[in-house]
């Protein structure tokens, strides 16, 4: 599995003002990617895909406020609302040793200890103290694993799995 270029992080949750600003709702909360970069790539529901330059950055306690060039009215800001919102990693720091970008767990083939096959990971909720991988089976199981060692004791991004220890997993089959 080779490293995608464009990490998602967040999505456009809303048009902010009448200048054009957007407000910006990172997956992890704890993500610095919009104080470090300074282009996006969003993606609109329709599909369309634009990069843009970050103008100004304004942090409230549960997004971002976001000023894009170009992007300077209220009717152009609403176009983007639902936008999923990427960083081109070559902008970013790598990793730690033992650290993730989210982004690169969605997609990752999630297996038991055995070797077995429960699903792919879609989602990846941070609701809590760690992240929460959504992981959704061939036959539209679904279960959320937290991201931490005691469930999730092995992580191999560059061969597309990971090894997870799903709570409850046998009584939902």
């Amino acid at each position: 599995m080779t490293s995608r270029p464009l990490l998602e992080f967040g999505y456009v949750s809303r048009a902010h003002g009448i200048r054009g600003e957007i407000a910006i709702r990172t997956f992890d909360a704890a993500s610095e990617a919009l104080d470090v970069v300074e282009r996006l790539s969003v993606r609109t529901r329709s599909g369309e895909e634009r990069v843009v330059r970050i103008e100004d950055v304004r942090p409230t306690p549960k997004e971002n406020i976001v000023a894009l060039e170009g992007v300077h009215t209220r009717e152009a800001a609403e176009a983007l609302v639902g936008a999923a919102v990427f960083a081109y990693r070559e902008d970013l720091e790598p990793p730690e040793e033992g650290e993730f970008f989210q982004g690169d767990l969605v997609g990752l083939s999630a297996v038991d200890e055995s070797g077995r096959v429960l699903g792919t990971v879609e989602e990846i909720w941070n609701t809590g103290e760690v992240p929460n991988l959504v992981i959704r089976g061939a036959d539209k199981t679904e279960f959320i694993v937290p991201f931490a060692d005691e469930f999730v004791p092995s992580v191999d991004v560059p061969n597309g799995k990971m090894v997870v220890r799903p709570l409850d997993y046998e009584d939902e089959r």
